[in-house]
């Protein structure tokens, strides 16, 4: 009995030096969740910066990766479920071009915000909607939990939400909806990938907002050290160079 006591005593020692393996591992990495649906923030490609992820976001993501000595993990999910999953603690932090509203920072902490966008109506080259009043009698399209959602809601107007932006936009495509709501830059991407749409812009309706990185309430080392490569990318013009990047690369195409 006492020879078990001792090797049980030598095991625990051993589990506490080397934080029993998978633990140690988790220490020098970092897993992110995204919803890969956000062109040209998050997307999926044949070769991504993190796997099969690529985007303005998941460069950044790997910085901060790179700044901290940390591996980047990267998980994909429904936008709306990508709070839950860092609640839950399935996942260390967001980066998926979320705004940074009031409302989420009752429930988690955001870092520094990195980049500021707008709300903007794609509709069709012949569309009569110039402003966001005119939507008013139109049927609209968003995607569930972003922005634009919020946006259209906030309005008291009625809209579908859809899960994906590409399945919003082939129905306005298709003829199925008037105006589809959506972050500026990503839908630039899809105005140039998709002949016969068009941007309007109302900036007297839509309000510009900041794009920040989520992580646990109260999880203040991960998050200095979020912010300080964010900051630092700031500062030397990384973050706008990749905006630059992946905008211009996303247009060309």
């Amino acid at each position: 009995m006492k020879k078990v006591t001792l090797m049980l005593a030598a095991v625990v020692a051993a589990c506490t030096l080397t934080a029993c393996g998978g633990d140690s591992a988790k220490g020098n990495a970092i897993t992110f969740g995204t919803n890969p649906e956000f062109p040209p923030f998050e997307y999926v490609t044949s070769n991504g910066v993190i796997g099969e992820f690529d985007g303005i976001d998941m460069a950044i993501a790997k910085k901060i990766g790179e700044d901290n000595g940390m591996e980047v993990k990267m998980e994909s999910m429904e936008f709306d479920s990508l709070l839950v999953a860092l609640q839950n603690g399935q996942i260390d932090a967001v980066i998926a071009g979320m705004t940074a509203t009031d409302e989420r920072r009752e429930t988690v902490d955001f870092s520094t915000p990195y980049y500021t966008a707008t709300q903007v109506m794609i509709v069709k080259e012949d569309s009569d909607i110039t402003t966001a009043a005119d939507m008013a009698d139109k049927k609209i399209c968003v995607i569930q939990g972003y922005t634009g959602e919020v946006c259209v809601q906030d309005m008291g107007y009625t809209y579908e939400a859809f899960k994906k932006g590409t399945e919003a936009i082939m129905e306005l495509v298709n003829g199925k909806c008037d105006v589809v709501v959506l972050d500026s830059a990503t839908a630039q991407k899809y105005v140039s990938d998709n002949e016969g749409l068009k941007i309007v812009e109302d900036a007297s309706a839509f309000e510009s907002e900041e794009y920040a990185i989520a992580v646990q309430k109260g999880n203040t080392e991960l998050l200095n050290k979020i912010n300080a490569s964010v900051e630092k990318m700031l500062a030397d013009g990384t973050i706008n160079d990749l905006a630059v990047q992946y905008t211009e690369a996303a247009t060309a195409e």
